[in-house]
């Protein structure tokens, strides 16, 4: 485990125990870990298991978000790295209004952030996103956000051409005794005017939401606490690799899923 992806675990064990912040400072969290099981995933091997951790909290100037994966590919090696990897994400934006303690509301829009994101792990994955973001009032959502980023891509991968726009909602639908959630995210990386060699990050789209059914509410314990569902994944030219005849990398899955939130 690298000393980066060591700093941002102890940062989200940090944000976990935020209780003993102070109310001022910090706003809302939330916490999860999740268990994925799937099938037929491209590039990397078939068959995979995933753990993961999610933390979320709403503070004094803006929201973070962090994840971090431990993917397992089941006895089978992975040609990059082995049996396992690591990755994860860390979201953290800085809103417009609370800094200002103003409204800036216009239509659908409800707040203006400057959004950034830092992608890393094993590998050649490490990427840092800087852009504006927007918290939209749409009715029925819980949340809605649309963030805009410029991608700056590390390692050997020219990618600072591109730009990525990642929608990020949630949707409850009450059924019965308890309630559908409907959540997840897209990532459309576009326009990277450097993708003109095979080693490039080329353009994808990755399309990842999470149906989920609140079985604790259904047992009538409490509610928002244990998931149970699908996750489905579509990802074209999966981490900007061009896809070919000669090596797939479109991806179109579905992964059974428990998810506890603490």
């Amino acid at each position: 485990m690298n000393r980066t992806l060591s700093s941002l675990m102890a940062a989200g064990s940090l944000l976990a125990a935020a209780p003993a912040m102070s109310g001022d400072l910090l706003q809302w969290q939330s916490n999860s870990l999740t268990y994925l099981y799937g099938k037929d995933f491209a590039v990397n091997p078939e068959i995979q298991q995933t753990f993961t951790f999610e933390h979320a909290d709403g503070w004094k100037y803006g929201d973070n978000f962090l994840f971090v994966d431990n993917i397992f590919y089941n006895g089978k090696k992975d040609a990059g790295v082995g049996n396992n990897t690591l990755y994860g994400e860390f979201s953290p934006r800085l809103s417009l209004g609370k800094i200002f303690d103003q409204k800036f509301e216009l239509g659908p829009i409800k707040d203006v952030l400057l959004a950034g994101t830092y992608e890393f792990g094993e590998g050649d994955v490490e990427s840092y996103l800087i852009g504006p973001g927007f918290d939209l009032n749409i009715p029925g959502f819980d949340y809605f956000q649309l963030n805009f980023y410029k991608r700056y891509n590390d390692g050997h991968r020219a990618g600072y051409g591109a730009w990525q726009i990642t929608p990020v909602w949630s949707y409850t639908i009450p059924v019965g005794k308890s309630d559908i959630l409907i959540d997840g995210f897209m990532d459309w990386v576009v326009d990277n005017k450097q993708s003109n060699t095979k080693g490039d990050y080329h353009s994808n789209l990755h399309f990842n939401p999470q149906i989920k059914y609140d079985l604790g509410k259904a047992m009538n314990l409490p509610e928002r606490q244990l998931y149970v569902g699908i996750e489905y994944d579509y990802w074209t030219n999966k981490y900007g690799i061009n896809d070919t005849r000669y090596f797939d990398t479109d991806q179109n899955t579905a992964s059974l899923l428990v998810k506890v939130f603490f």
